[in-house]
């Protein structure tokens, strides 16, 4: 049971609107957590944008930064985010046997030094930032530009946020959109 209320398109505000007819047609669905954020239009328009740009652009691979967030989602233990983001991994190429390998990455021969650097970034900075050494650091910048640090950070930090938020809210996975649903914002059930 929802701690909050999801809301659904004829409930939320004319921009909100544009936002779930969007996911409807990309997705097939509008995600629990953005149904929930959309209580605060302010929020969630400024808080999709803000995913927007972490995660679709930069010079970072999309597969990198999804993998990144998977980590952080392990070590936070969120179902809601692990259950998407997995599945956008598979679909980045990443494998089931990577996937498992995930939580031993350091010692995994699964990844390439460049993508452990990733991994323990995104386990230091969920578990206890105050720990990253300058040794760590200097291994970081030998992999990344500075550019590159922040998107990645960036990355991470979204998904602590939304990790936190997943959980104490207790949302559970989002289905697909019912063909009422569909209807309502003009897409054929077989669009998506």
């Amino acid at each position: 049971m929802p701690r909050i209320s999801r809301l659904t398109r004829e409930e939320v505000s004319p921009s909100a609107i544009t936002i779930y007819d969007r996911y409807l047609r990309e997705r097939g669905n509008v995600p629990n957590m953005f149904r929930t954020m959309a209580h605060r239009p302010e929020i969630f328009e400024t808080i999709i944008a803000h995913m927007e740009a972490v995660l679709n652009t930069g010079t970072l691979p999309k597969a990198l930064k999804e993998l990144a967030i998977v980590r952080t989602s392990q070590l936070n233990r969120t179902p809601y985010c692990l259950a998407s983001h997995t599945k956008i991994c598979r679909s980045l190429g990443w494998t089931d046997l990577q996937l498992e390998e995930l939580r031993n990455a350091a010692s995994s021969n699964e990844f390439t030094e460049r993508e452990k650097v990733a991994i323990h970034l995104a386990e230091v900075m969920t578990l206890d930032a105050h720990s990253y050494s300058e040794a760590e650091f200097k291994r970081l910048r030998s992999h990344f530009s500075e550019g590159e640090i922040v998107e990645l950070m960036a990355a991470i930090g979204l998904f602590n946020y939304f990790n936190r938020f997943n959980d104490l809210l207790e949302m559970d996975p989002t289905p697909p959109a019912s063909a009422e649903e569909l209807a309502k914002a003009g897409i054929a059930p077989a669009a998506v």
